[in-house]
């Protein structure tokens, strides 16, 4: 896609945010509180295959492992039309860090509390993104974040692995909960190879 397209898709996504935290629905029982920039989208103008963004919800730690997804994210990617873009999301708690081995020091596209972060959106127009980007962590940080993420990927894998057990022969669909479980064991490996 173009580039201009490309942002356009994370534009759009951020004011689709800012409407829901505007304007909160029961219906949509998560929150969305943060929208970064991720990846290629960061770097010089080019065609892009796909846009990578970061969404930080208000959940705990532990319900957002490392490529996971929390309860409603699909119900949610849904209502948004984020399923239907060329957008890949990496769900992340505003409780730690949004960075980590993949979440290579993201900028920060729209917030909550201070909605859209236009100083983003025009370094990322220009294709400057490196401008706007968050400051690399020391290598002792990266280290000490990957081991938190790690911790919580293995309770959420022992998790998956116990609730599959427990559906495994019950009536019912067991494809929610075999994709939990492969999400949560690619996390976890994803996080051990870093």
């Amino acid at each position: 896609m173009k580039w201009t397209r490309a942002v356009h898709h994370v534009e759009a996504l951020a004011e689709k945010c800012a409407e829901l935290a505007a304007n909160p629905s029961p219906i949509f029982t998560l929150r969305v509180v943060q929208v970064w920039a991720v990846g290629d989208l960061l770097g010089p103008q080019r065609e892009l295959d796909r846009v990578t963004v970061a969404l930080a919800v208000d959940l705990p730690v532990d319900e957002v492992p490392w490529l996971g997804e929390p309860r409603g994210a699909q119900h949610w990617a849904s209502a948004t039309r984020l399923a239907q873009s060329p957008v890949t999301a990496w769900w992340r708690s505003v409780h730690a860090p949004v960075w980590n081995h993949r979440v290579d020091r993201p900028a920060l596209v729209w917030d909550a509390e201070r909605g859209l972060v236009e100083q983003t959106l025009a370094a990322l127009r220009e294709g400057q993104g490196e401008q706007v980007r968050t400051e690399a962590p020391s290598p002792d940080r990266l280290r000490q974040r990957l081991d938190e993420e790690l911790a919580v990927s293995l309770r959420a894998l022992r998790a998956g692995t116990l609730a599959y057990e427990d559906k495994r022969w019950r009536p019912g669909k067991l494809e929610p909960v075999a994709d939990a479980l492969w999400r949560a064991s690619t996390g976890y490996l994803d996080l051990l190879e870093a």
